[in-house]
């Protein structure tokens, strides 16, 4: 294998992360709309937890972008 194919599957195996880190965002903020809508007043308490479970979920994606341009544009 060359070492140039082997740099584009190992970009592509560092992007996944990116796909999780959507399936992650969707499932934090479906399941805190399905929690507010059936306690309202409650809502703005768990704020805070879905802003930093968001923050924590997004920096995983952004994590596994990084290291995807680090190998094919660094290595």
């Amino acid at each position: 294998m060359e070492a140039e194919a082997a740099k584009l599957i190992g970009a592509g195996i560092a992007a996944l992360p990116l796909a999780g880190a959507a399936v992650g965002l969707g499932v934090i903020f479906g399941n805190f709309l399905s929690g507010a809508f059936r306690n309202p007043s409650a809502s703005a308490g768990n704020q805070q937890t879905l802003l930093l479970a968001f923050a924590l979920t997004e920096f995983t994606g952004l994590l596994g972008f990084v290291v995807a341009m680090l190998i094919l544009f660094v290595f």
